[in-house]
């Protein structure tokens, strides 16, 4: 009789250490399914909020590329003011320059300063 318990105890005890794979080979194949359907709505989410962010992004950055227009306008034609001047003057200020190099005038300092 001892022996027939023995064996039935044997029995039991297999099938429970067969019955703790079968639990753990669950819980494993839940914890991936778990963690895949993390991965899924992190990326979703992700999704969604760089949607948000280029939206946000052209709604404010529309009134950047209009003043960025108006300025670079507003600089060509003050480049176009300078480069009018410059012709119309330049001759005039290249033969001031040039007196103003070649016509030397000194002057004696009414006092020496000393350093």
């Amino acid at each position: 009789m001892s022996a027939q318990n023995s064996a039935g105890i044997q029995t039991l005890l297999d099938a429970e250490r067969e019955a703790q794979k079968i639990v753990q080979q669950y819980r494993t194949k839940r914890i991936r399914d778990a963690k895949a359907e993390a991965q899924k709505e992190i990326e979703e989410y992700r999704n969604q909020k760089e949607e948000e962010y280029k939206k946000f992004e052209a709604e404010h950055s529309s009134g950047f590329k209009k003043a960025e227009e108006d300025a670079s306008k507003e600089a060509e034609e003050k480049l176009k003011e300078i480069q009018a001047a410059g012709k119309k003057h330049g001759d005039k200020v290249v033969e001031d320059l040039i007196k103003a190099t070649t016509d030397v005038k000194p002057e004696v300092p009414e006092k020496i300063v000393q350093v």
